[in-house]
């Protein structure tokens, strides 16, 4: 009985998750963090065995896929979790930051093919007194899907003049008090990807300061639902644009303050790999806290005195909408 056990112990172990084909990954290059997705179970590697830099364990299994984020993109961290940069300077100054995923197996023996996704994302910066300051409002995301080649696209948050998103508004957007009230439109839009890949918003909020994470907070959509009836969704996660809008409006008790940020949680679905649209919130019970599964985009407003060419703040005289 003994021996059948140990016969029974030195079989072969079977895999613990099923092995994809490893040629596929896609990074979102966010003004504030870098989001890398690999295939779930690459060539039969389970996340506890992939690292972010060979130093970080600390994916996460979504559906179809692990994800790895770089959470840091300031100066002082560069190194989050072996990141490398390079500051490349001259007329177009930009920031480059490396990092890659690595298969990592101490067991004595080895049967699954290493993998190593290393990617890079390149940020346009001003450069001054060691801070590096990226666009808020745009992101870069890339997709290298092996065979079928590799895919560059941009994504960008604009204000648009009508329902009918036909034309985005140059900065600064300007909206005299008297409409505060009046309806807003954005639209967060991937150009450069195939029809494949969706833009689903999840979660967006206003602040009335540039920080994503400030609690003094208003939402307007959370977990890609309407927050209340002053926001209306026209697509999500349909089309590689995503539409919303919602009626203007300041901070009460904050007159003070000139300035107001919205920010948006968006990610970018394939449509060939996921089931990308959300659960209707008609037949769901919506959170009341927003569950963060994308990069952030950021637009900022700004009071100021009507008629006025200064950013002097008046409360209840004109808000100007600026893009970072």
């Amino acid at each position: 009985m003994a021996a059948i056990a140990v016969l029974f112990f030195l079989l072969p172990v079977s895999w613990a998750c099923a092995p994809q084909k490893a040629d596929y990954v896609m990074v979102s290059c966010f003004p504030n963090a870098i989001i890398a997705n690999v295939p779930e179970c690459p060539y039969g590697w389970e996340i506890g065995q992939l690292s972010l830099g060979g130093v970080c364990y600390t994916g996460i299994n979504t559906p179809g896929f692990y994800r790895f984020t770089i959470p840091d993109l300031t100066p002082k961290n560069h190194s989050y979790c072996g990141t490398l940069s390079e500051y490349v300077g001259g007329k177009d100054p930009k920031y480059i930051f490396y990092n890659s995923i690595v298969s990592n197996d101490s067991s004595l023996t080895v049967r699954n093919q290493p993998v190593n996704y290393t990617f890079s994302c390149t940020y346009k910066a001003a450069y001054l007194v060691n801070n590096a300051v990226f666009s808020q409002r745009v992101a870069t995301v890339y997709v290298n899907n092996g065979s079928l080649g590799s895919f560059k696209s941009q994504l960008s948050m604009n204000v648009f003049t009508n329902s009918k998103f036909l034309y985005a508004k140059d900065a600064p957007y300007i909206i005299d008090t008297s409409e505060i009230g009046s309806e807003v439109f954005i639209g967060i839009e991937a150009k450069g990807l195939s029809n494949r890949f969706k833009v689903v918003i999840t979660n967006c909020w206003a602040t009335p300061t540039p920080y994503s994470t400030d609690k003094k907070r208003w939402s307007l959509i959370v977990n890609s639902c309407s927050s209340d009836n002053t926001v209306t969704i026209f697509e999500n996660a349909k089309e590689s644009r995503s539409m919303f809008k919602f009626n203007s409006f300041r901070f009460q008790r904050l007159e003070k303050v000139s300035t107001v940020w919205l920010h948006c949680e968006v990610q970018v679905c394939d449509g060939e790999k996921l089931f990308c649209q959300p659960t209707p919130c008609i037949s769901r019970t919506k959170k009341l806290e927003p569950d963060p599964s994308g990069g952030i985009l950021t637009m900022e407003f700004q009071i100021r005195a009507q008629h006025s060419s200064s950013y002097t703040p008046l409360a209840g005289k004109s808000l100007l909408f600026k893009a970072m």
